[in-house]
């Protein structure tokens, strides 16, 4: 779920924001939104960032890219026909759309048969962009003729109509979505006890030690484990305490829980087991 992961979610707002940007300066209809995406995946891909020392293709590929075949998304481009009369053009006009993703080349679409198709690198005009006709419905007439001015200052009263509503602006206070509430109080009260020596100088450390106490009172009546001898070789794995305050809904402490876990973690795989389990349902 992207939206409970921050880093993801920014991620997936930057790729919308670009497929946007991509799409509003070409004369692409926004179909092509899917061309786009993966473009603009592509970039990121391969774009440096301060985080890290190398970009993302660097670290899975092991080795630099190169930025010599990248071009405009969405830039005309001249593709050589394959068949046609003797006096037709010898060439289309297409639209440069992505790239292969296991190929050198790219795709193109060609708008006067309504078909996408891969080649290898054509004449692609990435300056010579189109004025775009969904534009023209916006742009403005200029005149030559030097604006009139005029110096008066008259006070007209406000005239509101019975009716229309008046539009004022909003003074609501922006808050974090609810979402994220647990990372904020988190961040505000992160003092458990880490280890049982942190338990016990804690000013709380009497309750601590009667939760403790019920931990292994109830382990005890449930018969959680038989103590044996270990076998031959084997090593045992071991358990330590995890403390945790439990909070009201007004953010104090209601009650002090303790666990008693194994710490699973230090096994070894091909040392310790052999086989693994995963969680039933």
């Amino acid at each position: 779920m992207p939206q409970l992961n921050g880093v993801a979610e920014r991620r997936n707002r930057t790729l919308l924001d670009m497929v946007r940007s991509m799409i509003s300066f070409t004369e692409l209809p926004p179909s092509f939104w899917g061309y786009a995406l993966e473009t603009a995946a592509k970039l990121l891909n391969i774009a440096p960032s301060k985080s890290v020392s190398q970009t993302p293709y660097e670290i899975w590929h092991g080795k630099p890219t190169s930025y010599k075949y990248l071009r405009v998304w969405g830039s005309p481009a001249y593709v050589k026909r394959l068949v046609g009369d003797k006096l037709d053009s010898r060439s289309s006009l297409c639209r440069f759309i992505g790239y292969p993703k296991e190929t050198a080349g790219y795709y193109f679409y060609d708008p006067a048969e309504q078909k996408i198709f891969y080649l290898e690198q054509r004449s692609i005009l990435e300056k010579d962009f189109p004025l775009d006709s969904r534009r023209d419905e916006v742009l403005i007439e200029e005149s030559n003729e030097e604006p009139q001015h005029d110096n008066t200052i008259s006070f007209e009263p406000t005239v509101h109509t019975d009716g229309v509503p008046v539009l004022r602006r909003s003074i609501r206070e922006s808050r974090v979505p609810e979402r994220y509430g647990f990372m904020g109080l988190t961040s505000q009260l992160d003092n458990d006890p880490k280890t049982y020596g942190e338990a016990m100088s804690d000013i709380d450390s009497d309750k601590w030690l009667e939760a403790m106490k019920f931990e292994m009172d109830s382990m005890g009546s449930n018969q959680v484990w038989t103590l044996v001898d270990p076998p031959k070789g084997a090593s045992p794995v071991g358990c330590k305490w995890v403390y945790k305050h439990k909070l009201g809904a007004d953010g104090d402490v209601t009650a002090f829980k303790v666990r008693l876990v194994a710490k699973g973690y230090t096994q070894r795989p091909g040392v310790d087991f052999e086989e693994t389990y995963s969680q039933w349902p």
